[in-house]
């Protein structure tokens, strides 16, 4: 098994630095946005782009491991 490429690593730190490390930024009730408190809104968004990134990593990653299947000879 290959390790990850440094790109799809830092793509999938992103979310978790994004809602782990910011909340002196945005630890706040006010602003509202959407009808939320800036606080909820922000973990929300990060549940929808959360995914997004993790697909950017797994594009990043699928070509890595099309070449090896095919050095392997398991191609048919």
């Amino acid at each position: 098994m290959k390790r990850p490429s440094l790109a799809a690593v830092l793509l999938g730190l992103i979310p978790f630095t994004a809602v782990c490390f910011t909340v002196g930024l945005w630890d706040r009730v006010y602003p509202m946005v959407l009808g939320l408190p800036f606080n909820f809104f922000w973990l929300i968004l990060w549940l929808f782009l959360t995914p997004l990134c993790l697909w950017g990593a797994y594009r990043l990653e699928e070509p890595r491991a099309e070449g090896d299947h095919h050095k392997e000879g398991g191609g048919d």
